[in-house]
């Protein structure tokens, strides 16, 4: 179980394929991992949204990738390759 003191970022990144290749690695070397969504673009200020006009809707959420301590260099070597 990945909890917030034994897990170390491993990538934060906007792209929506690219989190989900990275993903697929993990998974496919069975390294467990825990995924943050944040939606920056969307925050709300007193009842009012933001506006996205001009915003690119591919790259409005932010991705970040966690995996336990133990496992960091080899899902960093493996997702760099």
């Amino acid at each position: 179980m990945i909890t917030l003191f034994n897990r170390k970022e491993l990538c934060t990144t906007f792209d929506l394929e690219r989190q989900a290749l990275i993903r697929d690695i993990l998974a496919a070397n069975k390294i467990d991992y825990k995924l943050k969504l944040a939606n920056p673009g969307r925050s709300h200020t007193r009842g009012h949204a933001h506006s996205t006009i001009g915003m690119n809707l591919n790259r409005a959420n932010q991705y970040t990738i966690y995996v336990k301590k133990d496992d960091f260099e080899k899902a960093k070597y493996l997702i760099n390759r």
